[in-house]
């Protein structure tokens, strides 16, 4: 016990031992980390205090003792640097302070300057306001005030004129009231209901439903018989056969029991429309007082030269042309000559009319003509018969002729026929009828429409007879007049007419029947149009289709792209900073119906001869000086020459002001759309922005706009905004509206582009004076060709890169805008249908209508081919279906015109020397 209880105390006493050391060893380190450097220091300081500061050695030192020291110059040289940085930091705040002083200095003295400046504008415009305030009333007092004259309206009781000497001497000063036409009344007219009234039983139910659709599509006819200048009626084809023709003085008592009759019938016109060879003339032996008539056939006592009109036969009552079946212009020789079909039966009873016992023969027993048909019939078989050239003549037809006039010959055969033998004639003879007193007969005018619809040259044999319309048009530019007695020379005078002068001819003739004799609705407008023309009143100008502007909507101000607008130093020209001002208007004078009296085609190029202001065409609104007519103009002031930054700075030429509309056509791409009129933000002499949207859907509501500074249009036909905010659709949507005549655009010159096309200014800016000097021509950038593919025998379309064009694509084009107007309302409707149909060609059909109207080719400028618009979504004209529907429509276009228009020209304008840097003291 005690030994285990020894052992046990003595371990206790080692674990202890063994505690004590390593404690006392914890101790000991910490006094001497802890106290033994407070004492070291406590020590060193007391020596340096003790021994003066000469004799320290860890305190600072004076002067650069310390930077001695070799490991702490380096931390020396960088306090020193740093310290003369920001003595120079010290030093240029204390500048820029200064400077910024004088800066304040100077903009409270801009700030001055500018309302000076203002102030002193204010002043200007104020003196420049009173200055044309004085010149407005001195012009005024120097110039008599005209107002329009006052209408004229009589009463419906009215007698009227006195009576004239004879009927048969009518003319317009002696048998029609001008007073019911004043000039400024816009032609009204007004068109009787032929069912309402005995005879309108009788007469033809197709004639009747051709003239109603006719009546509904003119501008000129209205509803209000009081204030109507003309009163249309009726009066025939009558059908046959008829069980109990009227006599003539039933006829005389039911014309004057029309309810605008007045006793005499003046301001009346009875038209009578033929689809036969033979036309019942009726109206013979009826005394229709002062009323003008208008039909096929006339007897030179029945016909009243400046007042009666000689009208075509309506073949095509209620159908359009088939320009399939028209045969080509070219080539210029065909298989024959001429040719000739007919028969003279003398023994037809006589259609006309009558008053017993007075018969035909009996009308022309006085004083017969000389009757030159057998010289006629034995000259043109000596002809056939030398074989020299192959003509094609038959005086007997194979089965029995279409009933006829007395003294006139007969058609043979069917139309479909006698068509098919005019395709293959150069020329096509019209022999007119022995007897000289029958002036017009529905037989030749058959032979003369059935002639120029299949591009035959007509040949009249007899100069006694009168052509339709013959006031008006100039017959000689398309068909060739012989007078019978030279029959013997007429051989020789075919076989002299040069391929351009047939070319020419046929032109004409082709142009003559499409748009005075093909349709009812033709041969009504140019009835109306002959009557307006004689009594002087112009014709009503063309429509305009409306444009919407759009309100700029919380759309911030357009930057300029700089690929756009990186010009260099180069003045493209003055960013307008009055409001954009329309190209000048010259409105017609009224003497210009007096001056131009002939619708005719002048073979020399320009569109002025194939279009004119002739007296049958309607007025365009805006463009009646047409183009280049702003040639011989310039103000004083203007064109003063110059070159460098003067030419660069202005348009000069003679018409130094003027500026153009971009009509821009778009699809369902809204932002291309927007940075696309974000791109002409500064773009000199631009006027406004017509937007055409093609879509069925309208824009987003909440779209901004772009703020360019100008209008931007939003012309819609598929879509009507109204104020209520609702979209109702209208028509449909068309590459077509792209060429409408909007009412927005106020300038000649039109730039047409896609939204895709990235055009820079001073390329736009070039182009522009580019068409300034060419203004009837297509002035663009892309340029393509046709080419004839021999393999096939048709013509292709082509986009390959070459040094000749024939094209230049509308997508970047500059043109005038008379040519919308033809576009829309002239060319043929058949090619803006194919248009419609491929969703394609209408830039195709635009270089065909100009080409075709000028007889020259577009101008490419630049060597811009194509387009490339990064990002943008695929166009229509990636689709493979694109090229093969453009070769279609290259070859029905060449259908419809007749032959091929486009020109090739390897002409194009660079812009040399437009960039050229001059000094301003360079002239």
């Amino acid at each position: 016990m005690q030994r285990g209880g020894s052992a046990t105390g003595n371990g206790s006493q080692s674990w202890v031992l063994r505690r004590l050391p390593l404690t006392w060893l914890s101790f000991m380190l910490f006094f001497i980390l802890v106290f033994f450097p407070l004492l070291a220091h406590y020590y060193l300081t007391t020596i340096d205090e003790e021994g003066g500061p000469d004799k320290r050695i860890f305190g600072p030192r004076p002067g650069g003792e310390l930077c001695e020291a070799k490991h702490v110059q380096d931390l020396c040289r960088i306090r020193e640097s740093v310290s003369e940085e920001l003595l120079q930091l010290e030093a240029k705040r204390q500048e820029l302070n200064g400077e910024i002083a004088r800066l304040n200095l100077r903009i409270e003295a801009c700030k001055r300057s500018i309302d000076s400046a203002k102030q002193d504008l204010l002043q200007l415009k104020n003196v420049i306001s009173q200055t044309e305030h004085s010149y407005k009333e001195l012009m005024a007092q120097n110039q008599p005030k005209l107002s329009l004259p006052i209408r004229l309206l009589p009463d419906k009781d009215d007698p009227g004129l006195p009576p004239p000497r004879s009927v048969p001497a009518c003319r317009l000063h002696t048998c029609f009231d001008y007073a019911r036409c004043p000039l400024t009344s816009g032609f009204p007219v007004y068109v009787y209901d032929t069912g309402s009234y005995s005879w309108g039983e009788n007469v033809d139910p197709l004639v009747k439903q051709a003239f109603a659709s006719s009546v509904k599509s003119s501008v000129y006819v209205t509803d209000n018989p009081n204030i109507a200048c003309l009163y249309v009626m009726l009066v025939g084809e009558v059908q046959e056969p008829l069980s109990s023709p009227p006599s003539p003085m039933d006829l005389e008592r039911q014309l004057k029991a029309l309810p605008y009759w007045r006793s005499d019938g003046h301001n009346h016109l009875l038209v009578h429309l033929s689809r036969k060879s033979l036309t019942q003339n009726f109206l013979y032996n009826v005394s229709t007082g002062r009323a003008a008539v208008a039909q096929s056939t006339f007897l030179e006592r029945q016909y009243r030269d400046g007042f009666d009109l000689v009208v075509s036969p309506m073949v095509h009552a209620l159908s359009e042309p088939n320009f399939l079946e028209v045969p080509p212009q070219v080539p210029v020789k065909r298989k024959y000559l001429f040719t000739f079909q007919g028969e003279k039966v003398e023994s037809l009873r006589s259609s006309l009319l009558e008053v017993p016992p007075q018969s035909f023969e009996e009308e022309i027993e006085g004083d017969p003509p000389a009757d030159y048909d057998d010289r006629i019939i034995g000259t043109l078989k000596a002809v056939q018969d030398s074989h020299l050239d192959q003509v094609l003549v038959e005086f007997t037809c194979k089965n029995r002729p279409r009933p006829s006039l007395p003294t006139e010959w007969a058609l043979c055969g069917e139309r479909e026929e006698r068509l098919e033998i005019l395709k293959a004639s150069t020329f096509a003879l019209v022999i007119a009828p022995g007897n000289g007193h029958l002036v017009a007969s529905a037989g030749c005018n058959m032979r003369l429409f059935e002639a120029l619809e299949v591009g035959a040259i007509p040949v009249v044999l007899g100069d006694h007879s009168k052509l339709p319309y013959h006031q008006l048009i100039r017959w000689n530019e398309a068909a060739i007049m012989v007078p019978k007695p030279r029959i013997t020379e007429l051989h020789f005078l075919l076989r002299s007419l040069s391929d351009n002068d047939l070319l020419a001819m046929r032109r004409q003739g082709r142009f003559l029947w499409e748009t005075y004799f093909s349709t009812s609705e033709s041969i009504f407008n140019t009835i109306l149009a002959s009557v307006r023309t004689r009594i002087q009143i112009p014709a009503a100008p063309i429509k305009e289709e409306p444009a919407q502007e759009i309100p700029h909507k919380a759309g911030k101000m357009a930057g300029t792209d700089a690929n756009m607008a990186d010009n260099g130093d180069l003045d493209l020209g003055p960013v307008e900073t009055e409001p954009p001002y329309a190209s000048p208007r010259f409105l017609r004078n009224f003497t210009y119906t007096v001056s131009d009296v002939y619708l005719t085609w002048n073979r020399a190029p320009g569109p002025f001869h194939l279009f004119p202001h002739t007296p049958l065409d309607p007025v365009l609104p805006s463009e009646a000086k047409f183009l280049g007519s702003g040639t011989g103009f310039r103000p004083i002031g203007g064109g003063s020459g110059g070159s460098g930054k003067e030419f660069q700075a202005a348009l000069g030429g003679n018409v130094p002001r003027e500026q153009f509309t971009v009509v821009m056509l778009t699809y369902e791409r809204e932002e291309v759309l927007m940075n696309s009129l974000e791109r002409l933000n500064g773009l000199p002499y631009l006027n406004k922005v017509v937007v055409v949207w093609n879509s069925p859907k309208p824009p987003s509501d909440d779209l901004l706009w772009p703020d360019i500074g100008l209008p931007i249009v939003y012309a819609v036909l598929t879509w009507q905004l109204h104020l209520c905010s609702q979209v109702v659709r209208t028509e449909k949507n068309s590459l077509n509206n792209r060429f409408l005549p909007w009412d927005a655009v106020e300038t000649e010159a039109i730039l047409s582009i896609d939204d895709d096309a990235h055009l820079r200014h001073d390329e736009i800016m070039f182009g522009f004076r580019v068409w300034r000097e060419a203004r009837d021509r297509v002035v663009g950038f892309p340029g393509r060709f046709h080419a004839w593919d021999v393999n096939h025998q048709s013509w292709l379309y082509n986009s390959n890169y070459s040094c000749e064009l024939s094209m230049v694509l509308t997508g970047a084009a500059f043109f005038h805008k008379y040519y919308a107007y033809l576009y829309s309302y002239v060319m043929p409707q058949a090619i803006r249908d194919m248009v419609d149909e491929y969703i394609n060609c209408e830039d195709i059909a635009m270089n065909f209508l100009v080409s075709h109207i000028t007889r020259k080719p577009p101008i490419k400028v630049t060597s811009r081919w194509t387009f490339r618009c990064p990002g943008c979504p695929q166009a229509l004209s990636h689709d493979d279906s694109h090229f093969h529907e453009r070769h279609k429509c290259i070859n029905f276009f060449v259908k419809v015109y007749g032959y091929m228009p486009l020109l090739y020209t390897q002409f194009r304008v660079d812009s040399v020397l437009f960039k050229t840097r001059l000094p301003h003291d360079k002239t």
